[in-house]
């Protein structure tokens, strides 16, 4: 019996996606396991593995079609012995209908499109690179063909592609001028002042359409402390002396700690806002910001109160180095309570953040910096850190994000109590 195979939802907020590309042409075996295509969402691309046998009969939905509804039915597989031809005619009788591009509104009526010819057997010697190594390498104009992967079994990374020589400036740029130029109506060679007309991927969008509706759905208020973080230097230098090999805690391991426990001492900060209720997390679900090649990611340390430093620097060093390489599992990025962006690392001595849905509140950190400071009357020298606390007042009141941020800068300034 013909097998459908349907765009797959690969999270839990999923709705549609892009079929990047297809491992597989038409004709080929496929066997149970075997990736047979790339979907990429708005947080990554993913593989998508063959759940049966068959010979692949007809591919429905083309590499490179946006927004292909979860459920549609992007191929056909022969099985037990069916014909290929005869699977090939079958029409789908199940999920969304397939994406169709929009006619303009004065064309006239046009006649039935001849079949599409079909999509050549994909390459049997495919070289193992991750999703995002591969989208990188295709932009930049990098063959894979010659680069050692640095991964598991040889896998090419991001780190590898971007260490290969690439094209010359201006050989990438006479790929993309004319493109350019069709899109905003010009002349190939007219970029109206210099400018690039340059595509949003998913990721770009989902991250406007999130952020755009948290700003406007979620009425922000905004509290910042400075935290003097001298005594956390120092016990970051000393748990680092003694940690065992491979161990390198750092100070946003500290900060995701002493986040973590502040949200175990007032619990009604660790709320998001959902209509008719207010939902109160039992845990510190902390979900820090990566920034990735074209967007950024939010990978989430779960029950972070539950981990010591040494155990949150291993997970916290992992879901960063697996975001960067675009190879972070859906419920790895999907859900949390609390977030955390740290621009200190650029120089940003402050800033605030905006709410990341569904969360009830971010907190934003700047770079410790020497400041001078009063001690007991007298002025003295200290090293500072200026945190921004962005809540949603409809599940987060003013006193209670206050006593949060009481409750997280004594953690910092005293780093010992975050240990009890």
């Amino acid at each position: 019996m013909a097998i459908e195979i349907k765009m797959p939802a690969l999270s839990p907020t999923m709705t549609s996606g892009t079929l990047a590309k297809w491992l597989v042409g038409e004709g080929d075996q496929v066997n149970s396991g075997d990736v047979i295509a790339e979907i990429e969402t708005d947080k990554a691309t993913m593989e998508v593995e063959s759940v049966d046998d068959g010979v692949m009969a007809k591919i429905l939905i083309a590499a490179g079609n946006e927004n292909v509804a979860v459920g549609a039915v992007i191929a056909m597989l022969a099985t037990d012995g069916e014909s290929v031809d005869d699977v090939a005619t079958i029409t789908p009788q199940s999920g969304p209908a397939a994406p169709q591009s929009p006619a303009p509104a004065s064309a006239a009526p046009q006649t039935p499109a001849a079949p599409a010819p079909s999509q050549p057997a994909a390459d049997k010697t495919r070289l193992f690179a991750s999703p995002l190594a591969r989208r990188i390498a295709a932009d930049r104009g990098i063959s894979l063909d010659g680069i050692a992967g640095s991964g598991p079994y040889g896998r090419i990374l991001l780190r590898d592609v971007e260490a290969a020589p690439t094209q010359p400036a201006s050989s990438h740029h006479a790929l993309i001028e004319p493109a350019i130029g069709q899109t905003i109506g010009q002349p190939a060679g007219d970029l109206r002042g210099g400018s690039d007309l340059l595509a949003n991927s998913q990721m770009r969008k989902v991250i406007a359409g999130r952020l755009q509706e948290s700003k406007q759905q979620a009425p922000h208020f905004y509290l910042t402390v400075d935290c003097k973080i001298d005594a956390l230097l120092a016990a970051r230098t000393a748990l680092n002396a003694r940690a065992a090999d491979g161990v390198k805690i750092s100070v946003n391991d500290m900060i995701i700690r002493a986040a973590a426990m502040a949200l175990m001492a007032v619990p009604e900060a660790n709320t998001s806002w959902e209509g008719e209720y207010t939902r109160r997390y039992h845990h510190a679900d902390i979900a820090m910001a990566v920034a990735i090649d074209g967007g950024l990611i939010t990978p989430i340390v779960w029950a972070a109160e539950q981990k010591g430093l040494a155990a949150l620097s291993m997970v916290t060093s992992d879901l960063a180095a697996r975001a960067r390489d675009g190879a972070l599992a859906p419920n790895e990025y999907t859900g949390g309570s609390f977030t955390i962006s740290n621009l200190g690392m650029y120089g940003v001595r402050e800033f605030a953040a905006v709410i990341n849905p569904p969360h009830g509140a971010i907190l934003a950190v700047g770079a410790g910096e020497q400041r001078p400071v009063v001690i007991d009357g007298n002025l003295s020298v200290a090293t500072v850190m200026s945190v921004t606390l962005s809540a949603d007042h409809r599940a987060v009141d003013g006193a209670v994000g206050a006593q949060w941020l009481k409750a997280f800068k004594g953690f910092v300034e005293d780093p010992v109590t975050m240990l009890l």
